[in-house]
């Protein structure tokens, strides 16, 4: 009815007054302070909490360096080099930046592993999983779009050979490349579109990930069994067993976060990029970032250009279909004894991808990114629907609460009984 105020049970005068009139506390209180969550998570639990505060970090650091770059090919190199050493703390601002996109790298890929081996993507969490591939797309294309924004001589070479790749389709290919460099060259319209895309898709990530975390608090978390919550004394209210223990997570992250941007800054990156660009001098070698090196690998091993871009393109792809590729009624790894052995495999194989992606395309390194590009599709085009149909699972337990009470420890609070929060 128009004109009522939400109730509150917050005691707090001011905070009341706001959340009657706009519950976001109440909101807060309900999806982040007693929201029940399964009681046996396990520090793979950490990753996705690890990676929204890399987020922010990352878009915090980008908008106080955007306050000094010049998105021109003259002026880029230069604006840079200005930053590392005549703003004030900017050569801790860029090295937090540039190093922030391989630890959010790292700890999205441990967390999609960590949905594979624990089968997070299963029923009913398939759209939960389809925006957090979503996710990982928007991710590598800001992370291509600010690897280019140095304007050093891999930023240059490597937009030159990525963009590229687009007219191997046919018919619109062309088009695509030339509607991407502004004109018929990688040049100054091309840095300031990457540079306008890259300022606009860290915003356009956030809505992505503020639908994933709504679909997560629809259908729930899933845990390390892979079965569903029966009762609430399967769960603990997320404040304070899951905030404390992400803290713990968080710190660590941090700490070698920091290492890396105070003793190691240039560790992952390529030195060629502290050239300035050069279109007249082409490097002995053009090799993407790491977090970039299996899929590169995968469209090298290819001869044909346009096989080797769908290949590429499709080992993302793939993951979108991965809930109804997986035919086993079982989510966990540990009640899946082959495919526990198979998700390692599989690893062994996105990471000899990566090596072969380093090294130049030639001697042994050809043949056996084939058989890792091989594997890595066999695995999810063949053997995870043989496997469900023919993989004896281990038997699942009654309930959550039984299997860690049968651990060790006490009970613990429910999270259906816990009360609002009585001051703010």
């Amino acid at each position: 009815m128009a004109g009522q105020l939400h109730d509150s049970d917050f005691k707090n005068p001011v905070v009341q007054w706001i959340d009657t009139r706009l519950p976001i506390f109440t909101m807060m209180q309900k999806e982040y302070m007693v929201f029940p969550t399964p009681k046996n998570f396990n520090y793979f639990w950490n990753f996705g909490a690890m990676a929204v505060v890399t987020l922010v970090i990352m878009i915090v650091t980008g908008i106080l360096l955007a306050m000094n770059y010049q998105p021109n090919t003259e002026l880029a190199f230069d604006s840079v080099q200005h930053i590392m050493r005549d703003v004030n703390y900017g050569w801790m601002l860029r090295y937090i930046h540039q190093n922030g996109a391989s630890m959010f790298f790292i700890v999205t890929y441990i967390h999609i592993f960590r949905g594979l081996y624990y089968g997070s993507y299963k029923k009913p969490r398939e759209l939960l999983w389809m925006i957090g591939v979503l996710i990982l797309l928007l991710m590598m294309a800001t992370a291509f779009m600010g690897y280019v924004l140095p304007w050093g001589q891999m930023s240059y070479w490597g937009a030159t050979v990525i963009t590229n790749l687009f007219s191997a389709f046919p018919v619109v290919g062309h088009g695509i490349v030339t509607w991407l460099w502004g004109g018929f060259s990688v040049a100054n319209p091309t840095l300031n579109r990457f540079f306008a895309l890259h300022y606009l898709l860290p915003f356009v990530l956030v809505a992505v990930v503020g639908l994933h975390v709504a679909a997560l608090h629809v259908t729930g978390s899933n845990n390390p069994l892979g079965i569903d919550v029966k009762s609430p004394q399967d769960t603990v209210p997320f404040h304070p067993y899951y905030t404390a223990k992400d803290s713990i997570g968080l710190c660590v992250f941090l700490l070698v976060w920091a290492i890396f941007v105070f003793f190691y800054p240039h560790a992952l990156s390529d030195p060629n990029n502290s050239i300035p660009a050069n279109p007249l001098q082409t490097p002995d070698d053009i090799v993407p970032e790491w977090y970039f090196l299996p899929f590169y690998a995968i469209l090298r091993s290819i001869p044909n250009k346009l096989a080797g871009v769908c290949l590429m393109f499709g080992s993302i792809l793939v993951l979108f279909v991965l809930p109804w590729l997986d035919t086993s009624p079982v989510r966990s790894a540990r009640f899946r004894p082959i495919y526990r052995k198979v998700i390692f495999v599989l690893v062994l194989a996105v990471v000899g991808l990566g090596i072969c992606g380093a090294h130049k395309p030639e001697g042994i390194w050809v043949p056996l990114s084939r058989i890792c590009a091989v594997y890595y599709y066999l695995h999810f085009l063949v053997i995870l629907p043989l496997l469900g149909k023919l993989e004896r699972p281990l038997p699942l337990p009654e309930s959550i609460s039984k299997a860690v009470l049968r651990r060790g420890g006490g009970p613990l609070p429910q999270a259906a009984t816990a009360k609002p929060m009585e001051k703010a």
